[in-house]
Parts: structure tokens; sequence; C-alpha cells
């Protein structure tokens, strides 16, 4: 029997779950540190044996999780779903989950514990950095790069050849036809800069 840890019993979780089964997990056990049924993480950290995929999908938390359970010592896993093309050429980082019909085409590169929703489409040659959450129907054309903790909202659209900060939010259904800044919320179409972000 193939078991893993799903750090993180919400909604994203349960979507993260679906997706260990898709790659041939049995059994699978939630952890979270909330007041729940659920064991927290120091109940199961001497069972570095099981896997740990992220099931948080906040950025920052999922990063300071990330950091925690690799000092720990557990492996934690790189889920992508059966339904994902993912060109030979790509290379995704570990912690990464990858949901159905998510395309990523030739050359690109995901970094570590990124989020690519369902239905997103990472176009050839892009850089996706740590810990970015790109949404459902995201569109990303070709040579785009996206800092790390950035998070791009559902079904919007990146031009080619742009680069996005790290640590910015794109508001859903923008349309990005310039670079963006780090540190920065925006959205609209056009894409405006609204804010810089602590």
């Amino acid at each position: 029997m193939k078991t893993i840890y799903i750090y993180g019993a919400s909604g994203h979780g349960l979507v993260v779950a679906d997706i260990a089964k898709s790659c041939g997990y049995d059994e699978i056990l939630f952890i979270d540190d909330g007041e729940n049924q659920y064991p927290s993480f120091e109940e199961i950290k001497n069972c570095t044996d099981i896997p740990i995929a992220l099931g948080v999908g906040v950025n920052a938390v999922r990063k300071k999780l990330f950091e925690k359970v690799n000092a720990a010592g557990f492996e934690i896993a790189t889920l992508v779903h059966k339904n994902a093309t993912v060109s030979p050429s790509v290379t995704i980082g570990k912690g990464t989950v990858v949901m159905p019909h998510v395309v990523i085409n030739a050359n690109s590169v995901i970094g570590k514990g990124v989020i690519l929703n369902t239905s997103c489409v990472i176009e050839h040659e892009n850089i996706i950095e740590d810990f970015v959450h790109i949404s459902p129907n995201v569109a990303l054309g070709g040579d785009v790069q996206v800092g790390e903790l950035t998070h791009i909202g559902i079904g919007s659209s990146v031009i080619q050849c742009l680069k996005i900060g790290s640590n910015c939010i794109v508001g859903a259904g923008s349309v990005v036809i310039h670079s963006i800044k780090n540190n920065t919320l925006c959205y609209g179409n056009p894409c405006k800069a609204v804010k810089e972000l602590k």
C-alpha cells in the first residue's frame, strides 16, 4: 500500500488528496495544525518514512510548512495529475502540485511548492519561481517569468516575454500586457498597479 500525508485539511487539501489518488497513492492521511479531528504535524513528525504533500493554498503559509517539513527530514511529494499535459523538457520542483488539465509546454521551469491550478496553461520557456500560485484557467504566454510568492488570479492572461515580480497579486480576470514590479497588487484589463504590498 502506498501512503501519503496531506498537510492541510481544507478545500485545497481535499483537491490535493484527489490528485494524490490519481498518482497511485492508496491511503491518504490528513494532518492539520488547527483544532479539528486530524493529527497535528507534531504528532506525526517521527513518521518520516511517509511522504507529505502540501495542502495549503496560501503561498507564504505553504512556504513555512515546506521549510518545516523539509527540516524534519520528510520527503515532500511532487504531484502531477494524470490528466495534465507536461512536456518532457519541463523541470518541476519538489512539493509542486499540478492539477487536472494543466498544460506545461517546452523548456519551462517550475519551482518548489508551486500550485498550478486546474486548466491553467504555461507556455514554452516560462520560469515559475518558488511558492507561486497560478489559479484556474490562467494563460501565460511564452517566455514569461513569475517571481516567488506571487499569486495570479483565476482567468487571467499574461502576454509573452513579460516578467511578473515577486510577492505580487494579479487580480482575477486581468489581462497583463506590461511587466509588473515586485510587491505589487494589480488588476484589470489592461492590468494596472493599484498599490504596493508590504
